[in-house]
């Protein structure tokens, strides 16, 4: 399936002018996103977060990235929250400041909570230093969801990144695959359950 799932890719990010139909296509579309990103904005939004969400967007995927998927004066909290509920799939892309971030945070423990996939990268970070430090900033209850969640997202195999010399176009391949394939099982699963 690996093998196949490459080459429709390929096929759809070279010649998406030319084809309008591909087997891999994913059919459910009645979702607000099929994927949501979840990153740090000042260590991530201008490359890998930007660089995925375009990816996906050529892929005829709707991702969900926060300042690309949202206008001014929307809801933050209550716009998030709904989109994550309606996604299949969530990428983390933990970096070097995410673990400060009470936004990260907060959509991870959503997507934890509501039981998405989670495809972690670990951009510029190993999973063993990601902590969420108790600095009094986190009332108790939110601080354990917080910690649960990123124990979860560590417990998943990702894909680690290092950008000074990682190969750019091998991490959009890499997780673009990741996602679809998700989605693929995703959506074999849901119609095996409607057919029962």
């Amino acid at each position: 399936m690996y093998r196949s799932l490459s080459k429709c890719l390929g096929g759809k990010i070279f010649n998406s002018k030319r084809h309008t139909s591909t087997s891999c296509r994913i059919t459910h579309r009645s979702r607000l996103c099929d994927v949501f990103i979840n990153h740090r904005g000042m260590d991530t939004k201008r490359n890998i977060a930007v660089l995925l969400y375009d990816r996906f967007v050529q892929l005829e995927l709707h991702p969900f990235l926060d300042y690309r998927s949202m206008k001014p004066g929307d809801e933050l909290l209550v716009n998030i929250e709904t989109v994550i509920r309606e996604c299949k799939v969530g990428v983390a892309i933990f970096s070097p400041n995410y673990c400060t971030s009470y936004f990260c945070l907060h959509e991870l423990a959503l997507m934890t909570e509501y039981q998405k996939k989670i495809i972690p990268i670990f951009y510029d970070v190993n999973p063993s230093d990601l902590v969420v430090v108790d600095d009094g900033s986190y009332p108790a209850k939110e601080l354990h969801r917080f910690r649960l969640a990123l124990e979860h997202a560590k417990g998943r195999v990702g894909l680690p990144f290092d950008p000074s010399n990682g190969d750019w176009s091998d991490l959009l391949k890499r997780a673009s695959d990741s996602v679809v394939e998700s989605l693929m099982g995703l959506d074999a699963e849901e119609k095996k359950c409607q057919r029962q």
